[in-house]
């Protein structure tokens, strides 16, 4: 259980405050909820290039790190098709630093030509590396292409192309700031050896006169139901031929989220989950197997990707995962698995609490979906999965006409 007190500012700030007395340290949590599916088609990479460009300063502060390393501190950001989440550790004793840094960059970045190209070209090197020059780093890419084709889901969060982040102007990087990094838009969520009252004064003291946003309306447009298979074939210079399949699955928020989650893990959990075990265990098809989810805020995708053993062909690769999935929707998951399934979730969320940061992040997540102290019902809503439903969501995604396939052939 985690427990919290919140309050929200004037101009719209949420704010959170977790207290622990057993740690001496404080995490200051700030969730924007922007993410690559505000980005426009024509100009896409923006949230992720805003990550890196927050850290360039502020009108006030030209450096953000070194006062927070001056106070005995460190940070970080992240960035998702629907959130932006920038966070800070530091003892408790110099909370004010991290409200000082945050609300600055918060008011206004420096907006400095050259601190933009050099992010520019940061975030490009980053594209460069991880995206064209590294073996199947353009699966993302092609299989969102595959899977959306209205969702801004299409593009992933690096962006479409390397022109849309070099092509980006200071104008453009200035509208969309002022659009979703304002207070309105965010969450913050402060944990440690803190007090909510002192939290929420110097949240009115640092962030409160800051002017609140416009009001956000999201007008995205729905992606259509998938009636048939898609498939792409490709061919390139890597090491071994492999296979994804993305299959379409519900919203964070909807009714079959836990069910279809739970059906992930015992896909792919461990080697004693269904895949590794029958795939590259006992048959042997695969040298590596498995299976996860985007979790994202609209309708998202149950992905299985695995690289083939040698000599093993495609055909019969493909076959075999099929039958794995198919198994899923004709028999009921037995107790025990299931029962398995639920208990490594559940230690999963007991571990990731052991960390104030994870708690505080947690806080922010569950926020921004609609309700912080839903936090605290996650292992219920696992808890109270039947097989029965396991069975019904395999059903209702496990089919062909909900299928992505990418088969990727290695010319060596």
């Amino acid at each position: 259980m985690i427990k919290f007190e919140e309050t929200v500012l004037k101009n719209g700030l949420k704010v959170i405050v977790h207290e622990d007395a057993a740690t001496t340290m404080a995490a200051v949590n700030i969730l924007y909820k922007v993410g690559s599916r505000d980005e426009d088609v024509q100009q896409t990479g923006f949230a992720h290039l805003f990550e890196h460009f927050m850290f360039e300063g502020s009108k006030n502060i030209p450096e953000f790190d070194t006062p927070l390393q001056n106070a005995g501190g460190e940070n970080n950001a992240f960035t998702s098709t629907d959130i932006t989440n920038y966070y800070d550790i530091l003892p408790a004793n110099n909370l004010e630093t991290a409200f000082w840094l945050e609300s600055d960059r918060m008011l206004s970045l420096a907006f400095d030509e050259e601190s933009l190209n050099t992010q520019k070209n940061v975030v490009m090197e980053e594209f460069k590396e991880h995206y064209i020059n590294q073996p199947y780093g353009d699966v993302w890419h092609k299989m969102c292409a595959l899977a959306y084709k209205v969702h801004p889901y299409q593009w992933p969060v690096i962006g479409l192309n390397l022109q849309h982040i070099e092509q980006v102007k200071m104008q453009s990087a200035k509208d969309f700031f002022f659009k979703y990094y304002r207070p309105n838009n965010a969450v913050l969520v402060v944990g440690g050896n803190v007090k909510a009252a002192e939290v929420f004064a110097l949240a009115e003291k640092w962030f409160g006169e800051i002017p609140s946003g416009e009001k956000i309306t999201r007008n995205l447009p729905k992606e259509p139901i998938q009636n048939e298979e898609r498939v792409l074939e490709v061919k390139a210079d890597v090491p071994v031929h492999s296979i994804y399949k993305a299959y379409k699955i519900g919203t964070r928020n909807s009714a079959d989220f836990y069910a279809t989650d739970l059906l992930r893990d015992i896909l792919s959990n461990g080697d004693s989950s269904r895949l590794y075990r029958q795939l590259v265990k006992e048959e042997k098809l695969f040298s590596s197997i498995s299976a996860y989810g985007t979790d994202s805020i609209d309708e998202g995708l149950l992905l299985v990707e695995g690289k083939l053993s040698k000599d093993v062909s495609m055909d019969a690769a493909e076959s075999a995962i099929e039958k794995v999935l198919y198994e899923m929707t004709q028999e009921k998951i037995s107790a025990d698995e299931l029962e398995k399934v639920k208990n490594k979730i559940e230690a999963y969320m007991v571990f990731s609490e052991v960390n104030v940061l994870n708690r505080v992040m947690n806080l922010a997540y569950f926020e921004m979906l609609g309700n912080a102290a839903d936090v605290n019902n996650e292992a219920e809503k696992y808890r109270a999965v039947t097989a029965e439903q396991m069975q019904a969501a395999a059903a209702k995604v496990f089919r062909k006409e909900n299928c992505n396939t990418i088969r990727y052939f290695s010319n060596n």
